[in-house]
Parts: C-alpha cells; structure tokens; sequence
C-alpha cells in the first residue's frame, strides 16, 4: 500500500526561503532512503507564509524508517526556527494508483 503525506505549515513569510533552504540535505537523504518515492518540501506561489509538504512511500514500514532518521530529527530540530503560526497535514493510504 502506498503512503502519502501532504499538507502546509504555515511560518513566518520573513523566514520561508531561509526555512525552505535548511530542507535541501534532509531531502537529498530522504531521497536516498530505502521506499521513498518522492519527498518535497516548496513554496507556495500564492501565499508567503505557507510551505507545502508532499512525501510518498512505498509502504507504511518505509516511512516509519524514516520517522526514525537522524537527518529528519536534524531538520525538525531546525524548524522551531520557522516562526511557525499552524501545521495542516494528513497520511493518506493509497490501495491503487493510475493514470489520470
């Protein structure tokens, strides 16, 4: 079954590009690990204060892994610097994907 995790966290617009700049190595780790199909923290072009966050996994096993990641507890450890102000995200558990 995949998983899929999506959703915002809202921070302080003065500090999203910093933010978003400190989530490049987690990503190029995250991208390394063992299931992980995609992972994507990005700006919103709408909204200044918002940074969009879109994972997806191979299975609930490898996301749990990566729950347990040292290169995640290194950017969560970051991200109190953000400014944060709300956080909206969801798993979601695919039992089938194809083409639109």
């Amino acid at each position: 079954m995949t998983i899929i995790i999506a959703g915002t966290i809202t921070v302080d617009p003065a500090k999203r590009d910093a933010a978003l700049a400190e989530t490049v190595e987690g990503m190029k780790a995250t991208h390394a690990e063992d299931g992980c199909l995609a992972y994507a923290f990005s700006a919103d072009l709408i909204d200044p204060a918002v940074v969009l966050l879109y994972e997806k996994w191979e299975s609930a096993e490898a996301l749990a892994s990566h729950g347990r990641s040292d290169h995640l507890k290194a950017m969560q450890s970051k991200m109190g610097g953000w400014g944060i102000t709300g956080v909206d995200i969801k798993k979601y558990e695919i039992a089938s994907e194809g083409p639109l």
